[in-house]
């Protein structure tokens, strides 16, 4: 029979074989949890006609889609129309107004009025051309135009910078405060 003694060493290093068996366990479970990447998170504000928008498919290969007996390659009148560039015509701007463009790399909320709590009309976009009407009688707020259209309204003033006509754009300029 075995002595007290060698009882006692024996279930000591049982016990220690079952505890670190046991960690190494539940270290490798939560390891591989960590190891799943988590669910694409849905915002209010994601817009379903970007899905719409999608590329259309092709088949397999890169084969056009083929045609079924019936139809047409013209495009139906009620498709969108391909945008194409219209001439621009430049008409005189207002006493005291200037071109500007928005350089705040996330675009800015255009506001009904100039505050923060004010209701958003309308956002303009990083680098989007605009006229800047008028600044509030603080200077914190600007009343601009988007250019090519008739909308207007208040963003925060600081978020946009003047563009000088008499030189043209170089891409550089734009690049530099892209990256």
């Amino acid at each position: 029979m075995l002595s007290g003694l060698t009882k006692f060493i024996l279930g000591f290093f049982l016990a220690i074989a079952v505890l670190i068996g046991g960690g190494a366990a539940i270290a490798l479970y939560f390891m591989n949890r960590t190891g799943i990447p988590p669910a694409k998170p849905v915002y209010s504000n994601d817009s379903p006609l970007v899905k719409a928008q999608a590329p259309k498919r092709t088949e397999p290969g890169g084969a056009k889609p083929s045609l079924t007996p019936g139809t047409s390659t013209k495009s139906s009148p009620s498709s969108t129309p391909t945008p194409t560039e219209s001439p621009k015509v430049t008409k005189p701007l207002p006493s005291g107004a200037y071109r500007g463009r928005v350089n705040w790399a996330e675009g800015l909320s255009l506001r009904s009025q100039p505050n923060q709590e004010a209701e958003k009309i309308g956002g303009v976009s990083f680098n989007q051309k605009i006229i800047i009407l008028s600044e509030s009688d603080d200077k914190a707020w600007q009343k601009i135009r988007l250019e090519g259209s008739e909308q207007e309204g208040w963003v925060k003033a600081g978020n946009t910078e003047k563009i000088d006509e008499q030189k043209p754009e170089k891409p550089e300029d734009t690049q530099k405060t892209e990256q």
